[in-house]
């Protein structure tokens, strides 16, 4: 094929997660591997390896077939009640922590609406020039960072 190869020195890994990324910025969601292949000229096992490497690497997680993006942080891969609307695309967050970075990531105004911790009607957000508008709602982690990859889904 004419496209990108994948290599040994990893440089391939790191193409496919900029197609990863790209496609989440375009569309709001990632990629299927099969169409990340078919755009880089590669074949869908190179590209199935490039991203068990950077799964490995904690720079996407899979989800649980091994294949599909569960996370490109700061975005989600699949639904979560964490939603961010900015530039007439939504995205998923996989947190309240990932929903404030994904206006940061995309140097946009976005709005954010997340689940209330009590259970009461989804608390709403908006970040306009880098600066969160909030009306004094907290966020709460319940895992210190340096436990989050214990088990990424929980935290």
């Amino acid at each position: 094929m004419g496209g990108v190869h994948a290599d040994d020195s990893g440089a391939f890994a790191w193409t496919v997660r900029r197609s990863v990324y790209a496609a989440i910025v375009a569309r709001g969601r990632p990629p299927a591997p099969e169409t990340i292949a078919r755009e880089l000229g590669s074949s869908s096992a190179a590209v199935a390896a490039a991203m068990r490497r950077l799964h490995d690497l904690h720079a996407l997680f899979l989800g649980p077939d091994g294949a599909g993006v569960r996370m490109a942080n700061p975005f989600s891969g699949v639904p979560t009640a964490y939603v961010v609307r900015s530039g007439g695309v939504g995205y998923w967050a996989n947190c309240a922590w990932d929903a404030l970075g994904i206006p940061a990531a995309l140097h946009a105004d976005a709005e954010i609406e997340a689940p209330a911790a009590d259970g009461g009607d989804p608390i709403r957000l908006r970040v306009v020039e880098g600066r969160l508008e909030a009306g004094g709602e907290l966020v709460h982690f319940l895992l210190p960072f340096r436990r989050w990859y214990d088990d990424l889904v929980f935290t």
